[in-house]
């Protein structure tokens, strides 16, 4: 069973890093800052660990999808994060790919095809 556990958790890495991009995208319509980030998308049950957050913010800003800014009025430094302009241009055509993915993705999970495994 082990080996099935070790599996599964690879399958669901690779899984998880290609919607993690979507769920970043769709919170920074406002400007946050990473750890407020890591915590609203825990809050919605998308764990995400800072060493796997802040290369991908660097990642998309370097990519112009990301606009930054320092607020250096806490005692504590933060760099905010926002949708650029191209930003949300991208988000929306992602977005519009992934319902449709998930879409179709319902659709071969719900058609069975008389097979059936556990509690389907």
């Amino acid at each position: 069973m082990s080996d099935v556990n070790e599996l599964v958790d690879k399958l669901l890495q690779e899984l998880r890093r290609g919607t993690i991009t979507i769920g970043v995208l769709s919170q920074l319509s406002r400007p946050q800052y990473g750890y407020s980030l890591v915590t609203m998308l825990g809050d919605k049950g998308i764990t995400v660990e800072p060493g796997t957050l802040y290369p991908l913010l660097r990642r998309l800003e370097k990519q112009g999808l990301l606009e930054s800014e320092w607020d250096t009025n806490e005692a504590r430094p933060r760099k905010y994060y926002v949708l650029s302009s191209r930003g949300k241009e991208v988000y929306m055509i992602l977005l519009r790919e992934w319902r449709k993915i998930v879409k179709s993705m319902d659709v071969l999970i719900d058609d069975k095809g008389g097979i059936t495994y556990g509690d389907d």
